[in-house]
C-alpha cells in the first residue's frame, strides 16, 4: 500500500503594511534595511486597489471578477441594503491560500490577524474586530478569535483592543502595535506555519494628509518601530518574513458627490425620517456605492442604462466609466458589482452623501458609523474643526456613557475637502504601486520586476514548500 507523503514547510510571517510604496520603504530604516539585503517587487495594482478585493485576490490567486469581492462594499440587491465591511470568509468565493497549503500538508497551521473576512473561515487561529453593539446605543471595543479563548487571554495580556485607534479621529500606532504584539503571543504559543498580520497604521496619516503631509515622517518613526521589533522577533524564531501591501495612497484634491449628481438628473430617491433624509436604494432607478477612487452605479432597469451612462458622462473628476464588458477587462466584471463601475481621476476621490441640506443630513454622518453610511466615509479620520474644545465635547459625551444614558458621538465634520488622500485607482503611475519584500531572494530570481496580484497566492505557497 502506497503511503502518503507530506511536503516540508518552513513556517512564514506575512506583514501587510497599509499604504508601503517603493519610495515610503526607503523613509522606513527598518524595511529599508530589509529591501537592501533580500528582494523587493512592486504588484501591480489590483483592481478596485481596496483593501477587501485586493487582499482576497493576494489569499486566492483570483480576480474579483471570480472571488466576487468587488470593492469594502456593495449593494445586496436581495436585501436592496448597501452593506460595508461584513466580515463573513463565505463571502470570499474560492480556495484560499492555507486551504492549498493544508493539502500539501495536513499538518500546517495558519493565524491570521486582522486581515479581512476573518470570521468563520478555514484558518486554525483568528483575530479580528468586533465592537459589541448594544440596544442602547452603546459601541464597546472588542475582539472576536477562534478559538473563543484567546479573544479573552489576549486582551488579559495586552489589554482591551484600542477600537478607537484603530479607526476614527483618534486613529494611531496603538492599534498597529497591539496587533503586532498579539501576532507575537499567537505565534509563541502555537506556532502556525503560516502567520498573516495586518498594519493599518500609515493608512490614516497618508488618507489625511497625501503623501506629502507634515504628518507622514512622524508615522514613517513609528511604524519603523513596530516593523523593526517583528523583524527582530521572526528572524529570533527561525521564520521566513514577507513585507506586503494592497496599494498606493496618491494625492488628491476634489471629492465627487455622485448621488448628489445622480439625485438631481432625477435617478436617485430618498426618504425622509425624523426630518432627516436617507437614500433608499431599492426604490431609486440608479444610485452609486462609492469606495475611495471607484463607484459601483447600480441601474435597476436595464432601459435606463444607456441614459444613465450619458447623465454620468457629464460629470467632472471622472476617469473612466465601465460598462459590463470593460469591467470583464479589468477583472472585476460579477454580479455583485455594478452596472457601471466609474473611476476617479487621479487627484479626485468619491464621496458618498446624497442630500443637498446638512441640516437633513443623517445623524450617522456626523459620527464614525462604517456600517450605516451607504459608502466609505475618510472624513471620519477628522474631528469637526468647528468644534471649539473638541476634548471637553468628547469628554461630556463620554460622561453620558458612563452615567448609562444614550450618546451621539457626532463629532465627524461633513466637509470632504479635508480629505487629501486616496487610492482604489489602478491606472497610477508605478510610485504608487504597492510593494513585496521577502528573504527569498531566490524565488524571484526568474521573475521581472512587477508582480501581478494573481500571483501572490502562489509566491505563498512557494515560501511555505
Amino acid at each position: 500500500m502506497a503511503t502518503s507523503h507530506s511536503e516540508h514547510m518552513n513556517p512564514t510571517a506575512v506583514v501587510n503594511v497599509v499604504g508601503l510604496t517603493s519610495k515610503l520603504v526607503s523613509k522606513i530604516p527598518s524595511l529599508a534595511k530589509f529591501a537592501l539585503e533580500k528582494s523587493a517587487l512592486q504588484i501591480q495594482p489590483v483592481f478596485p486597489a481596496l483593501t477587501c478585493s485586493a487582499q482576497s485576490t493576494y489569499l486566492t490567486g483570483l480576480t474579483p471578477s471570480e472571488h466576487g469581492i468587488v470593492g469594502n462594499g456593495w449593494y445586496f440587491q436581495d436585501l436592496s441594503q448597501i452593506w460595508f465591511w461584513r466580515q463573513s470568509n463565505k463571502l470570499v468565493q474560492g480556495d484560499k491560500v492555507w486551504d492549498f497549503a493544508r493539502r500539501r500538508n495536513p499538518a500546517f497551521t495558519c493565524a491570521n490577524l486582522f486581515w479581512w473576512y476573518n470570521m468563520y473561515s478555514s484558518v486554525d487561529y483568528s483575530v479580528t474586530p468586533r465592537p459589541i453593539y448594544r440596544s442602547d446605543g452603546l459601541k464597546l471595543p472588542d475582539i472576536a478569535s477562534e478559538p473563543p479563548e484567546l479573544r479573552r487571554d489576549l486582551q488579559a495580556d495586552f489589554g482591551e483592543f484600542p477600537l478607537f485607534q484603530f479607526w476614527g479621529p483618534g486613529a494611531n500606532i496603538r492599534s498597529s502595535d497591539w496587533i503586532a504584539k498579539a501576532s507575537c503571543s499567537v505565534f509563541l504559543k502555537h506556532r502556525p506555519t503560516l502567520t498573516l498580520l495586518y498594519l493599518p497604521h500609515l493608512d490614516y496619516v497618508l488618507q489625511k494628509e497625501g503623501p506629502n503631509g507634515p504628518g507622514v515622517v512622524r508615522a514613517l518613526n513609528e511604524l519603523d518601530r513596530v516593523c523593526g521589533e517583528l523583524i527582530s522577533f521572526f528572524r529570533e524564531q527561525k521564520t521566513q518574513l514577507v513585507f506586503i501591501s494592497e496599494y498606493g495612497i496618491n494625492e488628491v484634491k476634489s471629492a465627487i458627490t455622485v448621488n448628489r449628481y445622480l439625485r438631481t438628473r432625477g435617478w436617485l430617491r430618498v426618504k425622509e425620517e425624523c426630518f432627516e433624509e436617507h437614500l433608499d436604494p431599492g426604490a431609486s432607478r440608479a444610485f452609486a456605492v462609492v469606495d475611495h477612487q471607484i463607484a459601483h452605479v447600480y441601474v435597476q432597469d436595464e432601459r435606463d442604462l444607456a441614459a444613465v451612462r450619458r447623465d454620468l458622462e457629464g460629470l467632472s473628476g471622472v476617469e473612466r466609466i465601465l460598462d459590463r464588458q470593460a469591467q470583464v477587462e479589468f477583472g472585476v466584471d460579477h454580479a455583485r458589482g455594478g452596472d457601471l463601475l466609474l473611476i476617479a481621476q487621479m487627484d479626485h476621490w468619491f464621496s458618498y452623501p446624497y442630500w443637498n441640506d446638512d441640516r437633513k443630513a443623517p445623524d450617522f454622518a456626523r459620527t464614525v458609523e462604517i456600517h450605516k453610511k451607504p459608502g466609505y466615509d475618510p472624513v471620519e479620520l477628522f474631528m469637526d474643526p468647528r468644534i471649539r474644545f473638541p476634548k471637553l465635547k468628547v469628554g461630556k459625551i463620554l460622561l453620558q456613557k458612563k452615567l448609562g444614558f444614550r450618546y451621539l458621538m457626532d463629532v465627524i465634520p461633513l466637509d470632504d475637502s479635508l480629505v487629501r488622500g486616496s487610492h482604489g485607482s489602478s491606472l497610477v503611475p508605478e510610485e504608487f504601486w504597492p510593494m513585496f519584500l521577502t528573504e527569498r531572494t531566490d524565488l524571484l530570481a526568474n521573475r521581472s520586476g512587477v508582480l501581478r496580484g494573481t500571483e501572490i497566492k502562489d509566491l505563498l505557497l512557494s515560501h511555505l514548500f
